[in-house]
């Protein structure tokens, strides 16, 4: 008897702290390419404000955040393939001497698809694209400290439309600077 009563209460305590409100399927979406606005005095002054947020240093990191000059920050794919074609060895080969020369540049590339096929598939395929694009640029030397590999599917088209020009636009890997 006092074997099944200890079990029936571990159990229910078990189940009691599994147990959450939290619903999984409505997570809430954030906008996190939202550009920060500027403090109460109109500037970004770098100093924590009265709402703890700290502001943008617009020096070094700005330049840097471009990339290197007069290089496109772009490499497109073939329909269904995560294949980096030779026309973009020499942009990757650009990035890569750009990051290695300061330790402290980091780079998100982002991988992306058309619309065409379900959410999950993109997603594979998406980081495929951006783990292609990461792979090259370590093997030119840039450290893996440096770079992070992240897929946005189908959900960030670059252009809105049908159309095979308009689906080539939208399956790209983008290097985003920090």
């Amino acid at each position: 008897m006092f074997k099944r009563v200890s079990l029936a209460i571990t159990v229910a305590a078990l189940m009691a702290g599994c147990s959450s409100g939290v619903k999984l399927d409505d997570v809430p979406v954030e906008d996190k390419s939202a550009i920060p606005t500027a403090g109460a005095n109109g500037a970004n002054s770098g100093n924590a404000g009265s709402n703890g947020v700290a502001g943008v240093n617009l020096g070094q990191s700005a330049r840097d955040g471009a990339g290197p000059v007069g290089v496109s920050r772009l490499v497109y794919f073939d329909y269904d393939s995560y294949v980096i074609k030779p026309e973009f060895q020499s942009l990757i080969e650009a990035h890569a001497r750009f990051i290695k020369s300061s330790s402290n540049r980091k780079v998100v590339v982002e991988g992306h698809t058309d619309e065409r096929g379900g959410r999950e598939y993109n997603l594979a395929l998406g980081q495929k694209r951006a783990e292609a694009v990461r792979r090259s640029l370590g093997l030119l030397g840039v450290p893996d400290s440096q770079v992070e590999a992240v897929s946005f599917g189908k959900e960030k088209l670059a252009v809105q439309g049908t159309g095979e020009d308009v689906h080539a636009q939208n399956r790209r890997a983008e290097l985003s600077y920090r």
